[in-house]
C-alpha cells in the first residue's frame, strides 16, 4: 500500500503499517492515541495480531480533515 487514504481497500481489515501509511503518525503517537481513545481500536486477530476496520479509519481520516 502507498501513503494515501484512497489505497485503502473498501471493506475489511488492516494491519498497522497500512494505518500508518494512510494516516501519517509515528507508532508511539498511533498507540498513545489508541490508549487515549483519539483513535480507534484495534481487533485483536490473535495474540500477536492486531487490526484495524478499514471503515474505522476512513472516518477518522474524515474527521480529522474537517
Amino acid at each position: 500500500m502507498n501513503g494515501h487514504p484512497n489505497n485503502l481497500p473498501a471493506t475489511g481489515y488492516v494491519r498497522l503499517p497500512d494505518v500508518l501509511a494512510a494516516f501519517p503518525v509515528s507508532k508511539s503517537t498511533w498507540w498513545a492515541g489508541v490508549r487515549s481513545g483519539r483513535y480507534p481500536a484495534g481487533h485483536k486477530l490473535s495474540q500477536r495480531v492486531t487490526a484495524w476496520r478499514v471503515e474505522d479509519i476512513r472516518v477518522l481520516i474524515e474527521q480529522v480533515a474537517a
